[in-house]
């Protein structure tokens, strides 16, 4: 007998969303390690709230809005906002049940920008790899190091001269005329007036004219972006052009390639040894245990390896073909070349990031915001991979 197509409201509606989550769906072991990792970060969220005033939403469920976004490439806190809605999943993830009303994408934003800085978006990482199921999967003595580039949200247009100093003796716009002291010694007020200037015109029909650069010399000395002047105009490899960026930077144990510390910078060319410092005595401070770091040619610097070597951790750097600063010393054990080996898995987190957690290009403008953002995804890559390791 063929079934009719009418549809009949309901008055009430009782749905469980524990129940339309598969049971094997890999966000249920996320949200578990998620969960308990939120737990363990309870005394850090209250000092952050006053004890009056109007409820705020929760930095729980902030954090787990924010890892769903990541992890399912949500390109803006709207359309997040907008599939919350509808998505049951969605809802389920973060905390929110089927009645519960979803918020205001701006108040959202407000709220998250308050809470997810730096230092809480490590927080997060760590306490997510403090897990009791995660920390047997990680390394204490091996790890790699790697950098790769966060295009900024700024366009070439923007780089843009930068704008002269006004010297010392010039009047501001808000300054008296100076008075001049006329044949008699007598203070006179100059009579002679500036002419007026004719407004230029705007031509709203070419906003986005074509610019050729061609022959024109830009640097960083000379120009920044109007956009974002935090950013800085570099490239990585030569043969490639230079773009407004920011450089993000990973550290890795080699047993799983799990990340165990992030950091974002400005693009120079030493910043990428001067964060692997950064983020070697971040993870292991004070370590008196002998550790390895593997890296690129790029890490193949004296000062670099002089300054591992005296943090007790033994550069497993790859050789350059010239003036390497890694001798037979090193090269001559099984363990450098297995972290030759190991060490380019990190490109798998930085290529996840980028087509995944949307850091192909930064959303946010600022070293400060993209750094929290940088992280928080880093944290998301490794939360992507638990169900299946934790499943072996």
């Amino acid at each position: 007998m063929r079934g009719t197509d009418e549809t009949s409201g309901s008055l009430f509606c009782y749905v469980d969303l524990e129940e339309r989550i598969p049971a094997r769906h890999p966000l249920r072991k996320i949200r578990q390690v998620v969960n308990d990792a939120l737990a363990s970060l309870d005394a850090e969220f209250a000092p952050l709230y006053v004890d009056f005033g109007r409820p705020s939403i929760a930095p729980e469920r902030l954090i787990r809005a924010s890892l769903i976004q990541i992890l399912f490439s949500v390109r803006s806190e709207r359309q997040l906002m907008e599939q919350m809605q509808y998505n049951l999943m969605f809802r389920w993830f973060v905390g929110l049940g089927i009645d519960d009303p979803v918020w205001v994408a701006t108040v959202f934003t407000k709220n998250r920008d308050r809470l997810l800085t730096t230092d809480m978006s490590r927080k997060v990482m760590a306490a997510i790899l403090a897990h009791r199921e995660v920390a047997p999967l990680l390394s204490d003595e091996h790890f790699s190091v790697d950098g790769t580039l966060i295009k900024a949200w700024a366009s070439m247009k923007s780089f843009q001269p930068k704008a002269e100093g006004t010297p010392p003796d010039d009047e501001g716009p808000d300054d008296l005329p100076t008075p001049s002291i006329g044949p008699d010694n007598q203070t006179t007020q100059s009579q002679s007036e500036p002419e007026t200037e004719p407004m230029p015109h705007s031509n709203h029909y070419n906003r986005n004219a074509e610019v050729d650069f061609k022959g024109e010399k830009r640097s960083n000395a000379t120009h920044a972006s109007t956009t974002d002047p935090e950013a800085r105009l570099y490239k990585k490899s030569p043969g490639t052009g230079a773009t407004l960026c920011f450089m993000g930077h990973a550290l890795m144990e080699n047993r799983h390639g799990l990340i165990v510390q992030g950091d974002l910078t400005q693009a120079d060319g030493h910043a990428e040894r001067r964060a692997a410092l950064d983020m070697v005595h971040r993870h292991s401070p004070g370590s008196t245990r002998r550790l390895t770091l593997g890296a690129d040619k790029g890490y193949d610097a004296a000062q670099f390896v002089s300054d591992l070597r005296k943090a007790c951790v033994t550069p497993h750097v790859a050789q350059k073909s010239r003036y390497s600063a890694i001798d037979g010393r090193t090269t001559r054990h099984q363990g450098y070349a297995l972290s030759i080996k190991h060490r380019k898995r990190i490109e798998e987190a930085f290529g996840w990031a980028k087509t995944v957690g949307g850091m192909a290009q930064a959303v946010y403008r600022g070293v400060e915001r993209v750094r929290s953002r940088f992280v928080l995804t880093m944290a998301a890559n490794n939360l992507a991979r638990l169900p299946r390791l934790l499943r072996n």
